[in-house]
């Protein structure tokens, strides 16, 4: 595809969705929707992020989870992790503005943990990161990488971004 051929908007104000995306060697603006996300529901984590169109959020013995709304909860969502697993779901949705074509899909990633030390948790939680990520979950965090056991999927899907599936709904939509 030749990236120059069309204008890419990013609806996202992710850091990390703006990594990938460049790394992927695309040129993009950003243009995000003041939305308040956990006023949408939906009954599976599929449906929630499809509805939500470009949000990632956490699963953890079948229930979804959104950012943390506080240090506790933040804390007790890395302590239900350590030596279990937990997944993300995320989807893509790329819509065709002149054509009005849109072409959505979501993408799951199954990630199993070792014991995560107590004082790890504290560190995370002190430092207040956990609370902007989905699930308080962030697998990239050098604090956290060394107790990431196995990720089944990509980790660009888990930061956000699944680069495979976006390719492919951008030349879908094209």
């Amino acid at each position: 595809m030749d990236a120059s051929s069309f204008k890419i908007i990013l609806g996202s104000s992710s850091v990390a969705r703006r990594k990938i995306l460049s790394e992927m060697g695309y040129l993009f603006t950003i243009m995000t929707a003041d939305i308040d996300e956990k006023s949408i529901r939906k009954e599976t984590p599929e449906d929630l992020v499809m509805a939500l169109a470009e949000a990632k959020v956490v699963v953890y013995e079948g229930v979804i989870r959104e950012k943390p709304t506080s240090k506790e909860e933040a804390r007790q969502f890395l302590k239900d992790y350590s030596g279990r697993h937990a997944a993300t779901v995320g989807s893509v949705l790329v819509t065709n503005l002149k054509t009005g074509l849109r072409k959505g899909d979501s993408d799951r990633v199954e990630i199993y943990f070792n014991e995560i030390p107590d004082e790890i948790i504290e560190k995370l939680v002190d430092e207040g990161i956990t609370l902007n990520v989905a699930g308080g979950l962030i697998i990239e965090h050098p604090l956290v990488l060394p107790f990431v056991k196995e990720v089944v999927g990509t980790t660009d899907s888990v930061m956000g971004l699944p680069k495979a599936l976006t390719e492919k709904l951008l030349k879908e939509a094209l």
